[in-house]
């Protein structure tokens, strides 16, 4: 703790110029006397300290001496504030950033608060939904860095959560999503933190793999999850005024081609599978014509009669001409039945 309290004096030093054993005190919230021995230890150990008695004295640097502790370049320290700065949302975090502001030589340290400001970070989409949380995010951040067996609860949408013993090796983010990977009976495992109900430690230490190296780990275990993914693949005609949506929709999944005779595009989206994709091209109606495989044509055509039974002349809805009679009428039950359907939400 004395060790680290000289270095957080030495670098308040470096910050103020000259400063009093009070303004130590307060800045480290250590008393008077503890805070003039450490200025004392200083010297005494060799650093350029030097004390002024009387009105405007204090404790400075010979000849303004700075120390850079941090050994790091100008542009990692950029680089670092870029990436660290907007996302300080934690006191440890921050009180981080603050120390290493404090370390910094002044012509560094302009450019490493500029960079703190430079961007934002907002995980709110357009659409009003947040990424969702992980509050079990600190438990596993410990677990991985002490190397500390859990049972972790776990649960996917629609099942109860169940319990398993893994070994913690690393978190990553894929597209601002954290996961963790683990080691498990069954081999190495990615979990979605968000389906993480509890995480208990056990005690016992963690067994890693020969070789283990978490990006490689990481990598071989997305590209998997991609192929599962991407593995099959709908190509389709659309109406020019489709494409914004298409590609809000699919991303770097739908690749267009060129438009034929009668202006429409020749596209093809990558999916999990043909009838997956054929489902979510059904809200665009006759914008989107389905080619092939047969497999997504043929859903196409189950989606479109369904819809035409629940919806079309003949169907149920016009049977109850004047809705307002069953809006939450005791017994009538068709719109729960149908709301939220599976194939709609698809």
């Amino acid at each position: 703790m004395k060790a680290d309290r000289l270095v957080a004096t030495l670098l308040f030093l470096q910050t103020r110029g000259r400063v009093t054993a009070a303004d130590v005190a307060a800045e480290l919230e250590v008393s008077e006397r503890t805070a003039r021995r450490d200025l004392e230890a200083l010297a005494s150990a060799g650093v350029p300290v030097y004390s002024q008695r009387g009105r405007g004295g204090g404790w400075a640097l010979v000849g303004g001496a700075r120390t850079d502790l941090t050994g790091l370049t100008a542009g990692e320290i950029r680089a670092l504030f870029l990436v660290a700065g907007p996302s300080a949302v934690t006191p440890e975090l921050r009180l981080a950033l603050r120390k290493l502001v404090r370390a910094l030589p002044s012509t560094l340290r302009a450019g490493a608060e500029a960079a703190a400001r430079a961007a934002v970070t907002d995980d709110t989409d357009w659409s009003g939904s947040a990424l969702v949380a992980a509050p079990q995010l600190d438990a596993l951040r410990a677990a991985v860095v002490d190397g500390v067996q859990v049972r972790l609860g776990y649960g996917r949408p629609g099942r109860p959560p169940g319990v398993r013993t893994v070994d913690p090796l690393g978190l990553a983010s894929k597209a601002g999503v954290p996961y963790l990977l683990a080691n498990t009976p069954k081999g190495l495992r990615t979990f979605r933190l968000s389906r993480v109900t509890s995480v208990d430690p056990t005690g016992e230490l963690v067994v890693r793999p020969d070789g283990f190296d978490l990006p490689t780990a990481w990598r071989a275990l997305a590209g998997q999850m991609e192929d599962r993914i991407l593995a099959a693949t709908v190509r389709a005609r659309a109406e020019p005024s489709a494409e914004p949506v298409l590609e809000g929709l699919f991303g770097g999944r739908l690749r267009v081609g060129q438009p034929a005779a009668d202006g429409w595009l020749a596209i093809e989206i990558d999916g999990p599978s043909p009838e997956v994709v054929a489902q979510q091209l059904a809200g665009f109606g006759a914008r989107v014509e389905v080619l092939a495989p047969p497999g997504a044509r043929r859903r196409m055509a189950g989606l479109a009669a369904e819809l035409a039974s629940l919806y079309g002349e003949h169907g149920g809805a016009p049977e109850h001409d004047g809705a307002a009679e069953h809006d939450g009428a005791p017994g009538h039950d068709g719109a729960a039945e149908h709301d939220g359907a599976p194939e709609r939400k698809k």
